[in-house]
């Protein structure tokens, strides 16, 4: 296999129909446990998420999975939205679910690993049929064709307690390096705090604002309602059927809220009361509610956000700094086990403080100067988070290859921990996408 490395001499390899077939077993009552396809985690039940999607009224007919299976999301394999199963639940009548012809071929964590390395990515997308890319499909037949290699069976639960033991410490990383950039969102938001409810002059007359989340405001400042200082652009429930990764229009998704780029196109046409530009703020109404500047061009703004244009009393660089506080004052008060909404009303009715439009600029510059550096950590913290993940996905491809021989590795007390310690190797927000999703 050319686009694989040399693998150790005892290892087997044989297409995957050699050791799997696929099934379309059926669930008679939907109610099983619903379990998610992610490109991050695998398969993973749906209840250990939070998922931006609803769910459907039945699961009467959801396709039936077990441990030691295989689900592939057909339409996202090119994403790795597939995995080894652990669990008996339902996915999608529209996932492919692959069974052992023998139980204990594989460890399915080894599976899970192998699966979704940067190689065999590439042969899913190689191998994939459409026009498009983001609409490449993985059939039955194409993944049964693909070869897996299988150590022993001793060595693959060796390779599974090494990745295990190593992700303990890269999770650990990840979780101090979170804990960082927590402390320091809270540090910037303290400095623009202060400089949105008592401006940059510390004798100024102060006077009750009447809003909840300010206390009192400079005197001469203005109290007004967002709904009468900007303008409120919806965004809009495209079609997921015409999201493209490179072709149509950039779609602004509340993932690519702190981006200057969006994940995919929607490949239809212009809908021009979704339009944003650069320079628009928008905010984010699920989960913890954001806002950001977005810097990326013409796109389109998806559903669950709003786009703010301020009218001429307001500036935008002003806005995003009251919005941010209005907003984690609303997020603070919104209890929620689920995912917390928030709707374009909900802002619209928001109060917040308004000097003149020389002390706005005043204001921001000193914010921009006070913040730059605490805007550099969190970079460089995230810089340090990614390299890491980088450097996870060397590791899991050079030991489920055999680049790397741990038959002889033994592990420490520094090496053991509970699964939920693994929790910081998702994506950091819990969130469950469109492409991510696993009841299709």
């Amino acid at each position: 296999m050319r686009w694989l490395p040399t693998v150790p001499e005892h290892w087997n390899e044989q297409r995957a129909k050699t050791f799997f077939r696929e099934v379309d077993e059926r669930s008679r009552t939907g109610q099983e446990e619903l379990l998610s396809v992610s490109h991050l985690t695998g398969v993973t039940p749906r209840s250990q998420k939070n998922v931006t999607m609803f769910k459907a009224a039945s699961y009467v007919g959801s396709k039936l999975c077990r441990p030691g299976d295989i689900v592939i999301n057909t339409l996202w394999a090119w994403m790795a939205a597939l995995g080894a199963s652990r669990h008996v639940g339902i996915v999608s009548p529209a996932y492919g679910v692959y069974r052992p012809h023998r139980a204990d071929s594989f460890n399915p964590a080894y599976l899970d690993y192998l699966l979704r390395t940067r190689a065999y990515v590439a042969e899913y997308i190689g191998r994939s049929t459409g026009i498009q890319s983001s609409r490449l499909r993985l059939y039955p037949n194409q993944f049964l064709d693909i070869t897996l290699i299988q150590p022993p069976r001793p060595e693959q639960d060796q390779i599974v307690a090494y990745l295990h033991a190593q992700d303990v410490h890269i999770a650990r990383f990840i979780k101090a390096k979170r804990d960082l950039i927590k402390l320091l969102t809270e540090q910037k938001l303290r400095i623009i705090d202060q400089a949105v409810t008592r401006g940059l002059d510390a004798a100024v007359t102060l006077k009750p604002s009447g809003i909840e989340w300010l206390g009192e405001v400079p005197e001469h400042w203005q109290v007004v309602h967002i709904g009468s200082a900007v303008q409120i652009v919806n965004g809009y429930p495209f079609d997921s059927g015409f999201f493209d990764a490179t072709i149509g229009h950039p779609l602004v998704r509340i993932r690519d809220l702190n981006r200057t780029h969006t994940e995919v196109h929607f490949n239809g046409p212009e809908v021009r009361e979704a339009v944003i530009n650069t320079g628009d703020l928008i905010v984010g109404m699920d989960g913890d509610f954001n806002a950001a500047r977005w810097r990326g061009g013409r796109a389109l703004l998806n559903q669950r956000m709003c786009c703010l244009r301020p009218r001429k009393q307001i500036t935008t660089e002003y806005l995003a700094l009251v919005i941010t506080k209005a907003l984690k004052f609303v997020n603070d008060l919104t209890l929620s086990t689920t995912v917390k909404h928030l709707s374009s009303g909900d802002v619209k009715r928001l109060r917040f403080p308004v000097p003149g439009k020389i002390e706005q600029m005043q204001i921001v510059g000193h914010v921009e100067a006070e913040t730059a550096p605490v805007d550099d950590a969190i970079a460089r913290t995230e810089e340090e988070i990614k390299l890491i993940r980088e450097y996870r996905d060397r590791l899991i491809a050079d030991a489920v290859t055999g680049q790397v021989d741990v038959r002889d590795w033994q592990p420490g007390p520094e090496d053991m921990a509970d699964d939920t310690a693994l929790a910081a190797l998702g994506d950091g927000q819990g969130n469950v996408t469109d492409a991510e999703d696993g009841d299709g």
